[in-house]
This record gives C-alpha cells, sequence and structure tokens, in this order.
C-alpha cells in the first residue's frame, strides 16, 4: 500500500454503528501532489489547489472520508493535528496545514445521521501507523458497488491498496471503492 512509500503513514477513523469513517494519508516533508477528479457528483476540499497550473507545490495530509459533503468537516480536525505537530506550509504568520480532501456519499448505509467530523479526523491522524489495513476500514467502513440495479443487489466496498517497486521508484496506492457499477474478478 502507500504506507510502503518511505515517511507516508495512514490512520482511520472507523464508526462500525453507523457505517461509515476516514482515512487520513500523512505525508513526508515536501510532498508534491496531483489529481484528476471524476464522477457526476464530486464532494471535495482544497482538491483545485492540486492542478498543475497552480503555485501551491506541497500538502500535509490527504482526507479521504465517508459522510458525504458532511463528511469534509473532518478536514478540521487534521489540520488541527498537524498545526499542533508543527506541520504546515510556512507564511510570515503561521504554518497552514495543506489538507485536501474527497468524500463518498454513504449517507445511505448505516446511521445517515452521524458522519466523520473534526474529531474523527484527528482521532485518524492520531492512529497513523506505517502498517496497511484494508477492507471495510476508515472511509471504506460505508462503501458499497453494484447499486446501479437497486438496493437487492448492493455489495460492500471498501478500503484497499498496492505498492510496487521498479529499481529504487516505489510508487504506493490507496483507494476507496465505491461505485454505483459492479466489481469483476474474471479469475
Amino acid at each position: 500500500m502507500i504506507t510502503s512509500v518511505p515517511g507516508f503513514t495512514v490512520g482511520h477513523y472507523t464508526d462500525l454503528k453507523a457505517l461509515t469513517g476516514c482515512t487520513v494519508i500523512l505525508c513526508p516533508p515536501k510532498t508534491g501532489a496531483s489529481c484528476e477528479v471524476r464522477g457526476a457528483s464530486p464532494g471535495s476540499r482544497e482538491l483545485a489547489l492540486l492542478a498543475p497550473d497552480k503555485t501551491m507545490s506541497e500538502i500535509h495530509a490527504l482526507l479521504l472520508t465517508g459522510g458525504s459533503a458532511f463528511g469534509l468537516n473532518a478536514a478540521e480536525g487534521v489540520m488541527k493535528w498537524l498545526e499542533e505537530h508543527g506541520v504546515g506550509y510556512e507564511t510570515p504568520w503561521a504554518k497552514v496545514p495543506i489538507v485536501p480532501a474527497a468524500v463518498i456519499f454513504d449517507l445511505n448505509v448505516g446511521d445517515h445521521s452521524v458522519r466523520p467530523n473534526a474529531k474523527s479526523g484527528y482521532e485518524a491522524c492520531s492512529s497513523a501507523s506505517n502498517t496497511s489495513a484494508e477492507g471495510n476500514i476508515g472511509a471504506g467502513t460505508g462503501a458499497t458497488v453494484g447499486k446501479w440495479k437497486g438496493v437487492d443487489y448492493w455489495m460492500k466496498g471498501g478500503l484497499g491498496g498496492s505498492s510496487t517497486t521498479v529499481g529504487e521508484l516505489i510508487v504506493g496506492t490507496l483507494a476507496v471503492v465505491n461505485a454505483v457499477g459492479d466489481i469483476v474478478d474474471e479469475q
């Protein structure tokens, strides 16, 4: 997973009763990032600053969260944790943690009135380590797939990742799968 890349740690907040959660990737200093936003109704915070034509040259954490747009509040807790640990983009007045965030819609499973919040984001940071966990954890807790045919056909999605090494290059990934379509393994 992404934790195979030196300096990256991952933490989760998981609410198994409400079926939601959040996942934070804490980044080493001077981590550059870019993204492409897809989907019919993407929910995000600070992703625009990752476009190649923007001047921001680093991120300090990346948040993936459930709770639809409500879940973006978890980024406040990530920022608080980073500020307390002296991490942020240096300005003449303060260090400002740069925390891009993206959400999944999981309000249709579990308890829709419970969403990740600032406390959840803070707890995810506090639990961060370089060990890997996959499945129904963190932002993947309420993820589902196969929704195109109706509720009777939904299946659990989740969080997963992988890594590969080519020479000295290590590429790590982490993804939350919350797809309308089916996931098919031909083998």
